[in-house]
Formats: structure tokens, C-alpha cells, sequence
């Protein structure tokens, strides 16, 4: 049972592909952020590939503990103060995640939000066993339309900080992966590792090579748990994907995922799978979820306002919109081949 459910976790968005089992690759797994994270690195004597382990083991955990939404912590006691209105000091582990995201969510026109975080709440995404729904009434609804609670209702001097909208409740679940994949790589670099993947459920960030090759990359068919596409990545490369696969329930027949799109209070429509590739992984992990929420007819506008080039969107129909960059990189595994439609971006 363990290893079918190592399995599972690790197929939500990316898996490593390819069939090497050459010894040079010291691989360690750890399960943080409710999901599994598996670290590789190439290149390491097994003292300094453990020891790099262990540290990158102690700082997930921290990091998990400290930025989680509805575990206690300095981001709950965050959230239990906002709706007060009253200034007060924000913990110095979680100040750098708000600054970033209130710039994200302005060049996202709004779309990534982590302000909705009472939303996600509504939804029953916003604690540790999946929810069975059903869906919430529009009267719990209405207030987040009518006073929509966003990262410009925070106001911030310092670290005193305060909220204009007694709404406002963080989640960083569209960033904090992402985040905390940054500070590994990090970590790792500054301990001599210059060849390694940090894949945390799938998102992944990559630097180096994999001896003289690049490392081979595999984007999920959000259909399923097989391949849709594979990819190489090498020198340094972030790639997330947001998939309405991830966390979900049905009810009367409908699913219901839990990417909302803050804009309407109900998940959002129209795309099942985004794929991000970018030079940083907090930023490719608010752009795909961004990118999902604009969906199949707006993702040119936000992937260009967001500052990424190579994008894949699949809709609801399995049809693949992609940037020319994105297209030249894209091996699809599947047959037949999707309809694809290569957009540039304005």
C-alpha cells in the first residue's frame, strides 16, 4: 500500500521519465506540503549527498509549518487577525511571501490571488482530508463578489501590517511549493551541489545536467495517470503545471476542483492542465495557476503580463494551445496527437 501511494503523489503534475539507473544519481524522498518531495542529485559523494538530505529535509518541514494556512502557526495567526482590522507585527518567515505575492497578484490582473483564502475555506479545500462537498450556498458566496478580498486590501509598513477587508484570508497554496523549491535549490547550491531536481509533487525545479545529458522531464495527461508530453531541461529550469486533477470532489454528478477563480467564487473553467517553464519556481507556480484561471481565451494576456513565455494550456476538450517557444520543446507521448494551436503572446 505504501508504494501505491508514493506512486500516486508523485504523478499529480510531472515525473521524472527515462530508464538510466546509473548509480551516479542519489535520490532521497520526504513527504512535506502534503505531498511527496524526491531530491536527486548527480555528481555527489553518498556523505554529501545525506547530509544535503538532511538539511533540505529540516528546512521543508519549517518552511511547511510556518506558511500552512489552517495548521497552527505564524500564517493562522495571520489570518486570525486580519478580520480585525487592527495593525499588527508579521512574523519575518512569512513577510517575504506576502510582499512577492501582492506583486504577483497586481501583474496577474488579480488572478492569482492568495487573499481568497476564505473561499478555499468555503470550498472544504482548506483542510487535510479531501472534501465530499456539497458545493457552498450563493449566499455564502455573496459576500466575496460583492467585496471581493484581495492582496490590495493588505496594507504594509515594515512589519506591521493590517487589512482594509475583514475578508482577507492568506493561502499560499498557488506559491509556497514554488517558494520553498527556490530556497532548496538554494541550499543545495550553496552546499557544492551543482547538478540536482527538487520535485515536490511533480513541480520541479532543475539545474545542471544529468552527466552529459539534460534532464528528461514528463508532463501528466490530465486525463489520467499517464504521459501527455515529455520535455528536457538543463543549466537551470522550473517547470509547474496546475491541473484540476490535483484536489477535487463530485457532487450530483459535477466535479469541483479547487483552483478557484476568485472573479466568480466557483473553481475555475475552461482548462484542465496548465504547464509553466520559467527561470524561478515561485513564479512559475503562481503563473500557472494564474494562466488556469484566465483560461483557454485569456492565458495569452496573463502569461505575457506575468513575464513567462513558455506555456501550455489544455482545455476542457483536450485541444493544446501552446507559445512557440513552449512548442519547439514538447515531445507528446500520446495517440492520437492532440489538436495544437501555437499562439504568440501580445
Amino acid at each position: 500500500m505504501k508504494t501505491l501511494f508514493v506512486r500516486g503523489v508523485l504523478m499529480l503534475g510531472l515525473v521524472l521519465v527515462g530508464c538510466d539507473t546509473a548509480p551516479v544519481v542519489i535520490k532521497q524522498q520526504f513527504y512535506s506540503f502534503g505531498t511527496i518531495v524526491e531530491v536527486s542529485l548527480w555528481g555527489v559523494k553518498p556523505q554529501q549527498a545525506q547530509s544535503v538530505f538532511l538539511q533540505l529535509q529540516e528546512d521543508m518541514d519549517y518552511m511547511h509549518e510556518t506558511w500552512h494556512a489552517w495548521h497552527e502557526g505564524p500564517l493562522a495567526r495571520i489570518n486570525q487577525l486580519l478580520p480585525l482590522g487592527a495593525t499588527f507585527s508579521v512574523a519575518p518567515s512569512v513577510l517575504p511571501l506576502i510582499e512577492n505575492c501582492k506583486l504577483l497578484y497586481r501583474k496577474s490582473h488579480g488572478l492569482f490571488n492568495p487573499a481568497i483564502g476564505g473561499l478555499i475555506n468555503l470550498w472544504g479545500f482548506a483542510q487535510d482530508e479531501p472534501p465530499l462537498g456539497p458545493p457552498p450556498a450563493d449566499e455564502a458566496l455573496r459576500p466575496y463578489l460583492e467585496t471581493p478580498p484581495s492582496m490590495d486590501d493588505i496594507e504594509l509598513d515594515g512589519i506591521r501590517m493590517r487589512s482594509k477587508n475583514p475578508l482577507v484570508q492568506l493561502n499560499f497554496g498557488g506559491y509556497a511549493k514554488g517558494y520553498a523549491v527556490d530556497i532548496l535549490i538554494q541550499r543545495m547550491q550553496e552546499s557544492g551541489v551543482r547538478n540536482g531536481i527538487v520535485n515536490a509533487g511533480g513541480d520541479l525545479r532543475a539545474i545542471g545536467m544529468k552527466g552529459d545529458r539534460p534532464w528528461r522531464i514528463a508532463i501528466r495527461d490530465p486525463r489520467g495517470e499517464g504521459i501527455l508530453a515529455s520535455l528536457a531541461v538543463q543549466g537551470d529550469e522550473s517547470v509547474f503545471t496546475s491541473g484540476n486533477y490535483e484536489r477535487f470532489f463530485t457532487f450530483d454528478g459535477q466535479r469541483f476542483h479547487h483552483i478557484i477563480d476568485p472573479r466568480t467564487g466557483y473553481p475555475a473553467q475552461g482548462s484542465v492542465s496548465v504547464t509553466v517553464i520559467h527561470n524561478n519556481a515561485a513564479e512559475a507556480d503562481a503563473a500557472a495557476t494564474a494562466i488556469f484561471v484566465a483560461g483557454p481565451r485569456q492565458w495569452p494576456e496573463i502569461a505575457a503580463a506575468m513575464g513567462v513565455t513558455q506555456v501550455m494550456v489544455v482545455d476542457d476538450a483536450m485541444h493544446v494551445y501552446m507559445t512557440p517557444s513552449m512548442a519547439e520543446r514538447v515531445h507528446f507521448e500520446i495517440e492520437p496527437l492532440p489538436a495544437v494551436t501555437i499562439q504568440t503572446l501580445p
